[in-house]
């Protein structure tokens, strides 16, 4: 499967921060909208970075408390690894497992078009699963 149709299933909403957004905004964003991560854009709705939960552990724990009046851009990954709508879902789970991330943003050339999360990727495996099992169970009632 590829990854327009999990995006397709679940929708292509991401919650965007600028980079001067202050962390303290992004703490309550994540905890507002349960969520992991969201995506620091650049002006031409690109991504500039992501900023994630372990993002935010990690400057707390070197900066203090301090951290949450910084901007979003002082802790952001910059490196950010995303995928296109043809990619794969073995593709994007290999690049989470491999880069040890759960959020990979999905790009329409250079404009940010979705979110894809470890969660995703597990729901799909499960209702992949789930239907093969369903499809033997078929097979062998009627076989």
């Amino acid at each position: 499967m590829r990854v327009k149709a999990i995006l397709s299933s679940k929708g292509s909403s991401v919650v965007t921060v600028t980079p001067e957004t202050l962390v303290s905004d992004v703490v309550r964003t994540l905890a507002e909208k349960s969520i992991g991560a969201v995506v620091v854009d650049d002006s031409a709705g690109g991504v500039a970075g992501i900023l994630t939960e372990r993002d935010v552990v990690r400057a707390l724990a070197s900066h203090g408390c301090g951290a949450l009046d910084e901007p979003a851009s002082a802790f952001m990954t910059r490196e950010v690894v995303t995928a296109g709508f043809e990619d794969t879902v073995d593709e994007i789970m290999d690049r989470m497992t491999r880069g040890k991330f759960r959020h990979v943003p999905i790009m329409d050339g250079d404009r940010l078009a979705g979110m894809i999360s470890i969660g995703d990727v597990v729901k799909y495996r499960m209702d992949q699963i789930e239907a093969e099992a369903s499809a033997m169970r078929d097979y062998i009632a009627t076989a």
